[in-house]
């Protein structure tokens, strides 16, 4: 198909990637990963976990995430992202029934260890589908359409948890992760239908690709050899993407446990704080991914940075109400914000050919910091009697994050 066909279409299949992959990132990070802030306090209180137990489930779950970061990009590359995708999604929604029925805090432990694995071999392959559907010129936008999947997930969870367990009492926590599963599983049948590995099975080619002019094959081919585990920029957005993982989940684990147990809100008024998180992360991704797409991943990466470190401090200082809900309202968006930009940073550093084994290579460096973060987190607030010092110590570490931000230098390999 020529370029003057594709420029005919009216809409490209790739929209159609990213939505779907929109709702894959809300199955699982989104219903995988930050349902679980609003089921701890019901299952704290029927399991009688203590706050270091509620860090390590949150810790164990990264660790899963984190091994199937090692592992998605060369497996991807033999049976294809769709099919990993689609095979992730389906342990997701199996181990998360299984949590409905756990007894005991090993058995949600080990069971949701096993859902962080479907997590990290769901989300690498997704993100790298976006490289592969969309040019430079716009990967930072369609990524940030994607990442908000979580959003959805959060709007969605922060409304139905605390009803359901209105409903159905001390135990609702258990049907509420029957639902949640079953969400999943019928995600995972779509992506089946609808995924495609690359624009050439559509006969098509990258979006955004149509009449430019290629980089000269010299400087492409010398992007191809090179070592990406020699790329010294990608430790330093590796480091980066850690801090960012190391704080977020620090928020996103216990900002409703700290609402409820420390600030005397209802359940229910948590939840509506934590589904205002939500709304205002659908804006997050397209916002800022776009807006870094036009004034440069660092400086978009800093501003980013900065809000969160505001939303630690304003709880961590256990301020006047009033400044509780500006820490909600910046959390939330720029919550997916640095997801979105990363994966086009990624991308101009080392080209596209190779930004999934990259994207999966930081993502395996962001995954340390999501294992540290919530347990670290849970020690501090089990021996100070409160998570003011875990949002303390969360703060300092995006203010660190904006000094290691501002020593990134412009990328040298032009990319697709």
């Amino acid at each position: 198909m020529t370029s003057s066909d594709q420029q005919k279409r009216p809409f490209h299949y790739a929209w159609i990637i990213a939505v779907t992959g929109t709702i894959v990132i809300m199955a699982c990070l989104g219903f995988g990963r930050f349902a679980l802030g609003m089921l701890l306090p019901s299952m704290a209180a029927s399991l009688k976990l203590s706050y270091a137990q509620i860090g390590y489930i949150s810790t164990g779950n990264f660790i899963g995430y984190l091994a199937a970061v090692l592992l998605c990009a060369p497996i991807a590359k033999k049976v294809g992202s769709r099919q990993l995708i689609v095979i992730a999604l389906a342990i997701i929604a199996v181990s998360m029934a299984l949590i409905s029925r756990a007894q005991s805090f090993v058995t949600v432990l080990l069971l949701y260890l096993i859902t962080g694995i479907g997590s990290g071999a769901a989300n690498v392959p997704m993100m790298g589908l976006i490289t592969a559907w969309f040019d430079r010129s716009i990967r930072g936008r369609a990524a940030g359409f994607v990442v908000i999947g979580s959003g959805f997930a959060i709007i969605f969870s922060g409304n139905l948890i605390p009803f359901v367990n209105s409903a159905v009492g001390p135990e609702g926590w258990r049907t509420n992760w029957l639902i949640l599963a079953g969400a999943v599983a019928f995600i995972a049948v779509l992506a089946y239908f609808i995924l495609r590995n690359k624009p050439e099975d559509k006969g098509l080619g990258p979006l955004g690709s149509e009449d430019k002019i290629i980089p000269s094959v010299t400087v492409t081919a010398a992007a191809g050899r090179e070592n990406i585990y020699r790329n010294k920029t990608l430790y330093l957005l590796g480091s980066i993407y850690f801090l960012f993982g190391y704080t977020y989940v620090i928020y996103a684990t216990f900002i409703v446990t700290t609402l409820v147990n420390e600030r005397g809100f209802s359940e229910s008024v948590a939840g509506n704080f934590w589904a205002w998180v939500g709304f205002l992360s659908l804006f997050s991704g397209p916002v800022f991914g776009t807006l870094s797409d036009h004034i440069g991943r660092k400086a978009g990466l800093m501003l980013v940075f900065l809000l969160q470190m505001l939303a630690y401090f304003m709880v961590a200082a256990n301020l006047p109400p009033l400044f509780l809900y500006l820490s909600i309202g910046f959390y939330g968006i720029v919550a997916w914000s640095i997801p979105s930009i990363m994966v086009a940073a990624v991308s101009e550093y080392v080209g596209p050919e190779k930004a999934l084994a990259a994207f999966g290579f930081i993502t395996f460096i962001f995954g340390l910091g999501q294992i540290t973060g919530p347990s670290i987190a849970g020690v501090l607030a089990e021996k100070t009697g409160s998570f003011s010092s875990s949002f303390f110590m969360a703060a300092f570490l995006a203010a660190a994050a904006i000094l290691l931000t501002s020593a990134l230098r412009k990328p040298e390999v032009p990319a697709r």
